[in-house]
């Protein structure tokens, strides 16, 4: 049993880090073509709505999808009455928001935001028509299936945003993007989970769930929040274009953030879940996977921070220079997201969303703090606050994983602090470069070409043990690919 969870674990991961990081990949290059062809104004009218629709689809989900993913077992009554619980929400909730379209607007002081939010908001009604299917495959853990629908769904909504940003459509393009995603993801989970609702709604379904659901839904509320109060406070208090950087950086960030983030939520909670009564079992796989994300993670993010200005200009060129400054910022301010995620991961496996919930509540209240101190002296002080807030989240958590693990803080400290050192040494010799006066493109390349050999000699003379650990794993990976397609060619 422990050599085979160890196998699932590491598919689970190895396709959910697949999924993720194929995903910023293509994203990436889709979002530089849009940037080159679009404007900050045409970014900044989409990310003040953004906040409506990343709630609504928490909404949506209600917690439940953690909750039917932690159950054991589950059967179509139970898929069912979800499924049209979500359909139901999200309808009212696409009611809500066309007719507070006009308010939105309004508050915005941007009138042609009204059209926009009732055609973008359509998003919302095609995310709860597949979220269920979505479930599905995330627990059975079919992590290739999922990289697969992400790829196709990703890469055909971003063509049709670049036809219509090619053909003059402006912020209309962005529109296109992200209703034309959800509706070809409508289209392709049912190919893949093989499920059909049945008409059934069961009382006693939500109310077996309902007590570990509330608290994820509003642990998740509160993320959704405070992640995007930064957006709206810029966007009713300042130009349009800064939300547009602002958007710009926060997407940049997700280079290593987002993918980071749901390879740990989607790929590890399942897995979590099945050893949650082992306790010594689940610190040595917690810390295991703290110290390979951290190797990986810590140096990604100081390495970005130091190339962040030919990084930027060369993506999509210098009328999005502005964003550079928010970047760094941010890309500081989670430094310690992966671990942290890691820690509300293993949480929510032992079933003890109350601890989540308070820990959140504990982060957004710091938050706020900041946001009030900060404000009036502007967006890069309420940065800084930002990156206060969060450094101070994660120590706290680590008191939370002492009490639910009895996991020593020294402990947690020894697997991430020495791994820090690394990552912001390696960012601090990187920086130095920018003293050379060339041209962007070259020195981003000289930049991030010292940044691989570095680490890599390092990583090898220093953290040897996790080294090749990885290189075997991955090697092994592929001799079994190879291995695979042969018997399929015979």
């Amino acid at each position: 049993m422990g050599d085979e969870l160890k196998t699932k674990m590491l598919k689970a991961l190895t396709w959910t880090a697949i999924d993720r990081f194929g995903q910023q990949i293509v994203q990436l290059v889709i979002g530089i073509l849009l940037a080159r062809l679009l404007t900050p104004a045409d970014y900044g009218l989409i990310g003040v709505l953004s906040i409506f629709v990343a709630l609504s689809t928490v909404l949506i989900d209600g917690g439940f999808g953690q909750a039917l993913i932690r159950k054991r077992t589950i059967d179509n009554k139970e898929l069912s009455t979800i499924f049209i619980l979500n359909l139901l929400i999200s309808l009212i909730l696409y009611l809500i928001l066309f007719f507070s379209a006009p308010l939105i607007a309004n508050f915005f002081a941007q009138p042609k935001l009204t059209l926009i939010a009732r055609v973008l908001f359509t998003a919302i009604i095609f995310y709860a028509l597949y979220f269920v299917q979505y479930v599905q495959i995330i627990r059975l853990l079919n992590y290739k299936f999922l990289a697969l629908i992400n790829f196709i769904s990703i890469l055909l909504s971003g063509c049709f945003a670049i036809l219509m940003a090619i053909n003059g459509y402006g912020v209309w393009a962005v529109v296109g993007q992200q209703v034309s995603f959800q509706f070809i993801r409508v289209i392709l989970f049912p190919l893949f989970s093989h499920w059909t609702p049945i008409i059934c709604f069961s009382k006693e379904v939500i109310k077996e769930h309902w007590g570990f659901s509330i608290r994820i839904l509003g642990t998740s509320t509160l993320n959704v929040i405070f992640n995007y109060v930064y957006m709206v406070l810029i966007g009713r208090f300042y130009p349009l274009q800064q939300v547009g950087y602002y958007s710009q950086a926060t997407k940049l960030g997700e280079i290593v953030n987002g993918a980071t983030q749901q390879i740990l939520q989607n790929g590890t909670f399942p897995l979590f879940s099945q050893i949650q009564n082992e306790n010594e079992r689940l610190v040595r796989v917690f810390r295991r996977l703290t110290k390979t994300i951290s190797l990986v993670v810590f140096p990604m993010i100081a390495v970005l921070i130091a190339v962040a200005k030919p990084f930027i200009i060369t993506l999509i060129t210098e009328k999005w220079i502005s964003a550079v400054i928010l970047f760094q910022l941010l890309l500081i301010a989670n430094f310690f997201t992966p671990q942290y995620t890691l820690n509300i991961s293993i949480l929510n496996s032992k079933g003890e969303s109350n601890r989540t919930l308070r820990l959140e509540v504990i982060k957004k209240t710091l938050i706020l703090l900041s946001i009030l101190v900060s404000f009036s002296l502007g967006i890069v002080a309420m940065m800084i606050g930002f990156i206060l807030a969060s450094f101070s989240s994660y120590f706290i958590s680590m008191q939370f994983i002492k009490k639910s693990l009895n996991h020593n803080i020294r402990h947690q400290l020894m697997d991430v602090i020495p791994l820090a050192i690394f990552g912001i040494s390696l960012g601090v010799i990187i920086s130095l470069l920018n003293i050379i006066n060339m041209n962007p493109k070259i020195l981003l390349c000289i930049q991030l070409i010292c940044a691989f050999i570095i680490y890599l000699t390092i990583v090898r003379a220093f953290f040897s043990i996790e080294y090749f650990k990885t290189k075997t794993f991955v090697l092994s990976k592929i001799k079994k690919n190879k291995s695979l397609l042969k018997i399929r060619n015979k």
